[in-house]
């Protein structure tokens, strides 16, 4: 499994002119309308070589975005990482030790370890925290149909129906399996969460069609929950495919394998090989398997793939 080198299509800006909010907390700006509403989060670059989410958070600070009701939070999480980027070696900048998507119970956050992940997931721990709503923006490795990603509660399945892309939705019954994210960080976990709390993941990181994606999305959610208008726009919601995340399986060791190249979406019988590593095997668990996001690269203690079925 290699990367391919793909085409740099859109590549990052300094923003380091974004860097002082008006949080206390840098890279991270906050309106409010002075009017009763909901706290809206958009949160970019929790990867940091996921620009999408940077075009898209730009997007409604450099035009003066600013709500109508409530109040809106726009953050840009990983800008060490994202500041790494090298375009020789466009996958390597992802993170620097931790995946900053995965480390945001307390038990990391109140734990002993120290990276740059875990210094700034505590630094944003209060603005996660003070969200009603939270939109936080990626992207994929792989030429791939873009997704929602949410756990499995109406509030989060009733919003990305109504904003109507994209129309794929990764539904996860009891979280990811493999750590916890940023959307399902203390209260947004539970039933009773605050609101909707979401991913969605645009396309491919260097394409401009994540770009654009990304930014409409942000656009749609914010008009959503009321913070903004957007006169003449009909947000048009086609036929939605939704799957249920089963399993999420590790690479453990140097020698795991898919048995022929995957990039996502293909499907598997039940009891199909899918991987190896060493002795171990991973099969389909169900008929019509379907493979979200397989490894590209064999790093050890990383995601190997994520298998869901069909709803």
């Amino acid at each position: 499994m290699t990367d391919t080198q793909p085409a740099l299509e859109v590549l990052p800006r300094d923003i380091s002119a974004y860097r002082e909010g008006n949080t206390g907390v840098d890279y991270v700006h906050r309106f409010e309308s002075g009017k009763p509403g909901p706290h809206v989060l958009i949160n970019a670059l929790t990867h940091g070589n996921e620009i999408c989410g940077m075009v898209a958070a730009t997007h409604l600070l450099d035009s003066g975005v600013r709500p109508k009701l409530g109040t809106l939070t726009v953050s840009f999480a990983h800008v060490e990482a994202y500041n790494a980027f090298d375009p020789a070696k466009p996958f390597e900048n992802r993170q620097i030790v931790h995946n900053l998507n995965r480390v945001w119970s307390d038990e990391w956050l109140d734990g002993p370890e120290d990276s740059p992940e875990l210094r700034r997931a505590r630094a944003l721990r209060p603005v996660v925290a003070a969200a009603d709503h939270i939109l936080d923006i990626h992207s994929t490795s792989q030429d791939v149909v873009p997704f929602w990603v949410y756990p499995d509660f109406e509030r989060n399945a009733r919003v990305a129906t109504a904003i109507g892309l994209p129309p794929v939705h990764l539904v996860m019954p009891s979280g990811l399996g493999s750590g916890t994210p940023l959307i399902q960080h203390g209260l947004h976990a539970g039933a009773d969460a605050p609101g909707a709390a979401m991913v969605v993941e645009c396309g491919q990181h260097f394409k401009q069609s994540a770009a654009d994606l990304a930014t409409e999305v942000t656009l749609r959610f914010l008009a959503h929950f009321g913070l903004i208008d957007r006169e003449g726009a009909t947000p048009e919601v086609a036929a939605q495919r939704r799957f249920e995340l089963l399993q999420t399986h590790l690479i453990k060791s140097e020698d795991f394998r898919f048995v022929r190249p995957l990039i996502g979406f293909e499907t598997f019988a039940e009891g199909e090989l899918i991987a190896t590593q060493g002795t171990d095997e991973i099969r389909a668990p169900c008929d019509d398997c379907t493979v979200f996001m397989p490894a590209q690269r064999v790093i050890v203690g990383r995601e190997a793939v994520y298998l869901t079925k069909p709803l």
